[in-house]
């Protein structure tokens, strides 16, 4: 099975993020991973953009695929910032997770998003905490 497979199947029990909201795992590596979200009428607000609930619910799990499963611990998050840039235009968005920096208890993560026209639509940094099993 490769890490991708191991990952799709692993967060198949996030319910909330892979069958409510949709999102998808595109690609994994050490410390970075980058899904999809494909939207439709149930992500977006009155206003006919997509709900900051669902752009915050796609860079959360994209942190979490890539910190997660870990042998020995998990990790969740402590605090994080969204900063909303611009209103997607697209159908689809992305977002990509990369390590700031790593350390014994804590970790940090900048977790961009983008659409398919590839316009930044936030910027959000993770702080997570490792808790062992």
């Amino acid at each position: 099975m490769t890490e991708l497979e191991a990952k799709r199947e692993f967060f198949k029990g996030d319910i909330f993020a892979t069958e409510v909201t949709g999102i998808q795992i595109e690609a994994v590596g050490e410390n970075y991973a980058k899904c999809s979200l494909a939207l439709d009428k149930k992500h977006l607000n009155a206003a006919g953009h997509p709900m900051g609930g669902a752009i915050y619910t796609l860079a959360d799990f994209t942190f979490a695929v890539s910190t997660n499963p870990h042998p020995d611990r998990v990790t969740v998050t402590t605090v994080s910032q969204t900063c909303y840039l611009n209103p997607a235009k697209g159908k689809v968005l992305y977002a990509e997770s990369h390590l700031v920096k790593n350390g014994r208890s804590t970790c940090f993560f900048d977790v961009d998003i983008t659409d398919d026209f590839g316009t930044n639509i936030a910027k959000v940094t993770v702080t997570g905490t490792h808790i062992q099993k």
